[in-house]
């Protein structure tokens, strides 16, 4: 699967809005612990690409469904819902355990 250059720019800028808590907390706290607090803020940010990537790919794979079969839409979109609604879930506690440690 090829990713196109829209993709690979926006999880690029998410990678860098991930960082930029830790950038902040690197002038207030010595060297030896912003490393650790880097690393958590970075996998915050992962997560949250993660998460983006994974509600991009159910509502895809929903529309294409929904296009295919569209006597079937009310059940495709509730189930699309409720698959967003713990993709969304996971990565809100995937952020918060990140920025806890």
């Amino acid at each position: 699967m090829k990713i196109s250059k829209f993709v690979k720019q926006t999880l690029l800028a998410a990678a860098v809005m991930g960082m930029a808590p830790a950038a902040a907390m690197a002038q207030a706290t010595a060297a030896g612990t912003t490393t650790g607090k880097g690393l958590a803020a970075l996998g915050a940010g992962l997560a949250v690409v993660g998460g983006g990537l994974g509600i991009g790919f159910v509502g895809k794979g929903a529309v294409e469904s929904i296009a295919r079969q569209p006597e079937a839409a009310g059940k495709i979109q509730i189930n699309m819902i409720l698959a967003a609604a713990l993709i969304e879930g996971a990565t809100l506690f995937a952020v918060v355990v990140g920025f806890l440690a």
